[in-house]
């Protein structure tokens, strides 16, 4: 199957995890794939690993002066845009009473200003029929001790999706949210846990999640590249959970 044959993507946090299972399956589809990463050491390696398909750019969504270059870097692979997966992210947990003024403005500046502004300097990249997908999460529909401002920045970034929508339908740009589960990614690795740390918190997680398991992160990719193609013409303003109905039952 060539879904994206002649197509172009540019996939933020692309070197690991579900950017990268997007990026890897979208060019398997027959297109071409644009990855950010915040260091050239793991945006190189991914490229290699993804093959003569792929494009890497080292840019970090929390910092501004990378978003606002991030347009001409772009141009340097292509004139286009189809498919803006607006993935780049991490979490960072603790109890309200520990939250200092830089792990608040750490994480709003990469999940809400970063989906914003990575939104706003690609739109003129993207032609009518094209299409975003922004990351949300399922911890904004459920109450998570320790995850306040995680959890408020990205309920942020699901707002984005509906007045999104309510803008771009002029242009014929369809925007949706993944609201993905828990996934088997490395979003443990800046709560400060060791390894048999985070081997006791996914053992204590699994028993609540209605398939008894974490997500494989190309089950993200499958959900977002299904929103970004074709099959998906007539959806726009949605978002589609990927949680094993983590976020309902419960």
């Amino acid at each position: 199957m060539e879904r994206f044959k002649n197509k172009f993507a540019l996939i933020t946090g692309g070197t690991n995890g579900m950017g990268y299972a997007t990026a890897a399956q979208f060019i398997r589809e027959g297109g071409k794939a644009i990855i950010t990463g915040r260091s050239a050491d793991t945006v190189n390696k991914a490229i290699a690993q993804l093959g003569d398909n792929a494009f890497g750019i080292v840019s970090n969504a929390g910092k501004m002066a990378d978003i606002l270059e991030l347009p001409n870097q772009v141009r340097q692979f292509t004139t286009h845009i189809d498919l803006l997966f607006a993935n780049a992210g991490y979490g960072k947990f603790a109890p309200i009473e520990n939250v200092d003024e830089a792990h608040f403005d750490e994480l709003f500046n990469m999940l809400v200003k970063g989906s914003f502004f990575t939104v706003q300097q690609i739109l003129p990249l993207m032609k009518p029929g094209s299409s975003i997908v922004l990351n949300t999460s399922f911890v904004t529909e459920v109450g998570t001790a320790n995850f306040s401002v995680y959890s408020a920045a990205k309920a942020a970034v699901q707002s984005f999706i509906l007045t999104f929508a309510a803008e771009l339908t002029a242009k014929n740009i369809r925007i949706n949210g993944i609201s993905p589960g828990y996934i088997k990614t490395n979003i443990f690795n800046n709560t400060g846990m060791d390894a048999s740390q985070i081997d006791q918190a996914i053992a204590g997680i699994i028993p609540t999640i209605p398939f008894k398991r974490f997500g494989e992160p190309e089950e993200i990719a499958n959900a977002v590249l299904f929103l970004g193609s074709q099959e998906a013409s007539y959806i726009h303003g949605t978002e589609l959970k990927v949680d094993a109905g983590v976020s309902v039952i419960r």
